[in-house]
């Protein structure tokens, strides 16, 4: 039975972030991790607000090697025959106007070789098959390596890293479907991809279409990730095998066609369901979960790799408190679950709607009234934590204006709204947002 203050499952940007800010505070480490690095992932494109995480990691530098430079989003709706591109510079704050698409391979690698040198002890090839808390004060870890070892840890703290494998919520019984969002993902990367020139070049495209979304990123070595997030009753109409039938749903949206006609498809097509998920909890005495390990909403704002690094930083800190004092560890812990469920829920009322037609309206015929859409650049940005920005405001009275809106078109809204609430209750239903 080996010791260490701290077990991490998850060697992604969440585990390796929370491993190394707490190693650097002298804390004895464990990272374990059922794959070795480099190893594919998929989420590519990182926000505005991951740059200053990265400047706090010390890794910018190695990841602006690695990285695309992204200055935007653009938005093509076939319904309004147009697109609208949102410049970062554009926000609120003016002193993030660009981030980086990456390979999430590279990125991954990074940050995980960053948390050894801070002094973070890093297994790798280790799946964990157990977790049994002993105590308040005591938890044991064990996992098996590729050749079949078994090892085991008693540490004073776990932290839930594992993605999307949601192992501690696994284990509690406590992982739960979203109720208010239902999608599932289709995706593979493409040579030759027509790309925008300039500092437009390495923006992130988003298609509606009328089973769901596309992404289109750009990196750096010339691959373009392609992506289509469905309703699940369109995934399950598929017939023939996931890449002819990926190839089938581009067709759908011909401006996105128009930029692969002469790209080729080097891989696989990709199927991932279950995309949306929440467990009932997050942490406990001993332990907390992070990012994708308690929930998991939607891509289509790129939050993923932004939300669970941010909540690293979050994490490390209340882990640090329950540590060095346990008395206030309660409260460490409420604050943390607070900060957790606060992003999440400001992302989740834009994503819910996002295929609403009157949501569509004012995402590609922007105006911006009381700097309303420099509001909804800070939260493209990721920039929805710091209150000195005043972006509450800003997206409250977006939404009186989205409401407004859905009055105006009450038939289309009503509409639209019983399509999507017979999805989200019948995954089997035959419909298709509009």
């Amino acid at each position: 039975m080996n010791t260490c203050d701290v077990v991490v499952i998850g060697g992604g940007p969440a585990g390796s972030t929370v491993a190394a800010l707490l190693a650097q505070q002298g804390r004895h480490v464990v990272l374990l991790e059922k794959e070795h690095h480099p190893r594919f992932h998929i989420g590519e494109s990182l926000l505005p607000l991951n740059l200053p995480l990265l400047d706090q990691l010390g890794v910018r530098a190695e990841i602006e090697k690695i990285g695309m430079l992204k200055y935007g989003a653009e938005f093509v709706s076939p319904y309004h025959n147009k697109s609208y591109t949102y410049e970062f510079a554009d926000a609120l704050d003016k002193s993030y106007p660009y981030s980086y698409q990456v390979r999430r391979s590279e990125f991954d690698h990074v940050l995980i070789k960053n948390a050894a040198q801070r002094g973070a002890q890093i297994f790798e090839g280790h799946r964990v098959t157990s977790v049994d808390f002993v105590d308040d004060a005591n938890v044991t870890v064990g996992a098996q390596t590729k050749d079949g070892e078994v090892r085991q840890w008693r540490a004073r703290f776990l932290v839930d890293a594992s993605g999307r494998d949601t192992f501690l919520a696994d284990k509690f019984g406590i992982k739960r479907k979203n109720p208010k969002h239902n999608s599932a993902a289709l995706y593979g990367h493409f040579e030759g991809a027509k790309r925008h020139s300039g500092n437009a070049e390495g923006n992130i495209s988003l298609y509606w279409f009328d089973h769901g979304w596309f992404w289109f990123i750009p990196l750096h070595d010339g691959t373009t990730s392609v992506g289509a997030v469905c309703w699940p009753y369109y995934m399950k109409s598929r017939k023939t095998n996931p890449t002819q039938f990926f190839l089938d749903t581009i067709a759908l949206s011909p401006s996105l066609a128009e930029r692969l006609k002469d790209a080729r498809l080097i891989s696989p097509a990709t199927a991932t369901g279950n995309y949306s998920y929440k467990a009932q909890r997050m942490m406990g005495k001993n332990y907390i979960m992070l990012g994708d390990a308690f929930a998991f909403i939607d891509p289509v704002f790129s939050t993923g790799v932004y939300l669970a690094m941010d909540s690293a930083f979050v994490g490390a800190e209340a882990v640090a408190t329950c540590l060095a004092r346990p008395a206030e560890a309660g409260r460490a812990l409420r604050q943390f679950d607070k900060r957790i469920r606060s992003g999440l829920d400001t992302f989740s009322w834009f994503i819910y709607r996002l295929t609403a037609p009157s949501l569509r309206d004012l995402f590609i015929a922007p105006s911006n009234p009381l700097r309303v859409q420099e509001g909804v650049l800070s939260l493209l940005a990721g920039d929805i934590f710091r209150k000195e920005i005043g972006l509450a405001p800003k997206l409250a009275i977006f939404k009186v204006i989205y409401y407004v809106v859905n009055l105006l078109n009450v038939k289309r809204s009503y509409a639209a709204w019983r399509r999507r609430e017979q999805i989200i209750r019948d995954p089997q239903t035959d419909g298709a947002t509009t």
